[in-house]
């Protein structure tokens, strides 16, 4: 795994695939491997490149406040450090608030952008969801075993418990296999979380985006998508039927498949303008 300082931390991620560079950014408590069964797709057209967040996985957890705005200038400038100049940018729910900001601030170095069951700005329902989240956290003072007792049933359906049990624990057995974050790191990071904001800068997003939601989310429901898709310009939206919070994990091959098609429409858009 390469490591590569950045905005004066060291990040720690993974790359696979060939192709034109598209950045995964992990979701709430993640590291890289988050995205597995999407890399397994997405490497046969791009280059993946996996992240581990500050606070997360093998990357440098500095104290101090988290936000949004300050992980989408750590992204930033592990393109810079790295030697890419632009990427597609790809993140669910965390990810995706990461990546508007990203996009929004630096659009020279976005190709386009993934948001997957994001939102623009939190609101008191969703801040409500993630303190109850910190409190569990703290309680039983493991952040897998809170994504796995409380955050799973945010994120999944429970259609998807009663079909697939084996699934679910699969599941959570990935989870428990990972680097555990910190119970304080999880608190700094949920924190960014809360307090995202990023609807003034939705007008400053240029690059072709894809804004996706399950239908039966319940944290970042559909209630975001008009204000989402009405104020970054060149945008569409998707809704995945049958799924909550996670589509990546509760339909992987249509998940897979949809995505991989909006990725492949803009590949190679700036080269073909340029000929």
């Amino acid at each position: 795994m390469p490591k590569i300082k950045a905005n004066n931390i060291t990040m720690n991620y993974e790359q696979q695939g060939r192709g034109e560079p598209l950045i995964l950014i992990p979701y709430l408590t993640a590291d890289h491997a988050c995205y597995a069964f999407q890399v397994a797709e997405y490497s046969k057209h791009f280059t993946c490149i996996s992240l581990d967040l500050r606070g997360t996985g093998e990357s440098d957890k500095p104290e101090g406040s988290y936000s949004t705005e300050v992980l989408a200038d750590d992204v930033a400038a592990f393109m810079q450090a790295v030697g890419i100049t632009k990427a597609h940018i790809s993140g669910l729910s965390l990810g995706a608030a990461i990546g508007m900001w990203l996009a929004a601030k630096y659009p020279d170095a976005v190709t386009s952008l993934s948001l997957h069951s994001s939102w623009a700005k939190t609101d008191a329902y969703l801040r409500t969801v993630v303190e109850g989240l910190q409190v569990m956290a703290k309680a039983v003072g493991s952040v897998p075993e809170m994504v796995i007792l409380a955050l799973f049933p945010w994120c999944l359906t429970p259609e998807l418990y009663a079909a697939k049990p084996d699934y679910i624990t699969s599941l959570a057995d990935f989870v428990r296999s990972r680097p555990a974050q910190s119970v304080e790191s999880f608190m700094q990071q949920s924190n960014a979380v809360i307090t995202h904001d990023a609807e003034a800068q939705l007008g400053r997003i240029k690059a072709p985006t894809l804004i996706t939601f399950g239908r039966h989310d319940i944290a970042t429901s559909t209630r975001f998508a008009d204000r989402m898709k009405g104020k970054i310009r060149n945008s569409e939206l998707l809704i995945f039927d049958g799924c909550a919070h996670a589509p990546i994990y509760e339909n992987v091959a249509e998940f897979n498949d949809k995505t991989t098609q909006f990725l492949m429409r803009n590949a190679g858009v700036t080269v073909a303008a340029a000929s």
